[in-house]
């Protein structure tokens, strides 16, 4: 049973980091359920209070990501139609993971910029920058949090 708790926690670490690129799916809250996984069942004991600073962590991080984008987006000037495209060319970049999800992110806000808000080019590629560095600041942090978890994991598995 332990050997099969293990194999699940490592499991849910890895799909956590695979969440925290890909859109669509929750990374570092399926990371934490791993930790939570070894917690219930596992072979050592996870202490409570390491649960529950990797979970507000994993909160923090949850609102973080939705905010950073935005902000970055507003600091450099563009209006919602920057992130709305950001997140259009990000879906539309799934096919060609990850350089296309980048790119498309990138592409996208500058074009609904350009198109929708009816800036210059100038501006929208300001605008673009902003939501690309927005999308790769909290693709980081979340991924960081799964890597850091995931390596939790190993810790109290083996």
């Amino acid at each position: 049973m332990e050997t099969l708790i293990i194999i699940l926690a490592i499991l849910a670490g890895i799909v956590g980091i695979a969440g925290s690129i890909l859109p669509g799916l929750p990374g570092t809250p399926v990371s934490w359920v791993g930790l939570l996984l070894l917690y219930l069942w596992g072979p050592e004991d996870v202490a409570l209070k390491t649960l529950i600073v990797w979970g507000a962590v994993v909160a923090l991080v949850s609102v973080i990501d939705y905010f950073v984008p935005m902000y970055f987006t507003k600091l450099t000037g563009g209006s919602k139609y920057a992130e709305r495209g950001a997140l259009v060319g990000l879906l539309a970049g799934i096919i060609l993971t990850p350089v296309g999800m980048i790119l498309g992110s990138f592409i996208g806000a500058f074009l609904f910029e350009l198109y929708y808000a009816r800036k210059g080019a100038a501006q929208a590629l300001k605008a673009a920058i902003g939501s690309f560095l927005g999308f790769i600041t909290g693709t980081g942090l979340k991924t960081i949090v799964s890597v850091l978890i995931l390596w939790k994991i190993f810790v109290f598995a083996f």
